[in-house]
């Protein structure tokens, strides 16, 4: 998939005329990439859009408008675009509680190294979690992971040919399992060379 550059971005007065739409736009795209494993956890996986929604937010959020501004954040969220032979995800751990969450964080270190993809019948592919940088520490993990799935040829030919889709975790204290809707899978394959 292609990486953004500055050209595919918009200065903030465009942005600003066009933002609402193109929030909606990103929205309705967002909800076929968005999984929910059980109550607490969501995956969403990114792709070059997603990513321009990013990027056009902070570039307005932090009133950047210099080249090596929008160069500092073209390099912070290219590498979550996928590259045609994986898919990239934000995953989320959300509780509301405060105390709950902490708990939780605690309970949970590792969990990010649990979560898994798979095509019908193949073998689950485990994610790759926290590239640039390690998110876990010894006594709690955080609540935000950034997740990659290097999926092997024989796993994308068969969600090319109509295998189911699912995901999910084998952490001891968070297992579970979800399947992607047909739309959902549509999504994602259209990221896959």
């Amino acid at each position: 998939m292609n990486k953004l550059v500055p050209d595919d971005l918009h200065s903030l007065e465009a942005y600003a005329k066009l933002r609402s739409e193109f929030r909606a736009r990103v929205m309705e795209h967002k909800q076929h990439r968005r999984l929910q494993l059980g109550e607490h956890i969501t995956l969403i996986f990114e792709d070059r859009l997603t990513m321009q929604y990013q990027i056009q937010e902070m570039l307005r959020a932090e009133r950047i408008f210099e080249a090596a501004g929008i160069l500092d954040e073209l390099n912070a969220y290219n590498p979550l675009i996928p590259d045609g032979s994986n898919w990239k995800a934000t995953m989320m751990i959300e509780y509301e509680d405060e105390g709950e969450r902490r708990e939780a964080l605690q309970q949970l270190v590792g969990i990010e190294d649990q979560i898994w993809v798979q095509a019908g019948g193949q073998d689950s592919v485990l994610a790759i979690a926290d590239e640039d940088l390690e998110r876990t520490a010894e006594n709690k993990t955080s609540s935000v992971h950034f997740l990659r799935f290097e999926l092997p040829q024989v796993f994308i030919a068969a969600l090319k040919n109509g295998a189911s889709l699912s995901a999910g975790t084998n952490h001891p204290n968070y297992s579970f399992t979800a399947e992607a809707d047909e739309a959902m899978r549509e999504s994602l394959i259209a990221d896959l060379d």
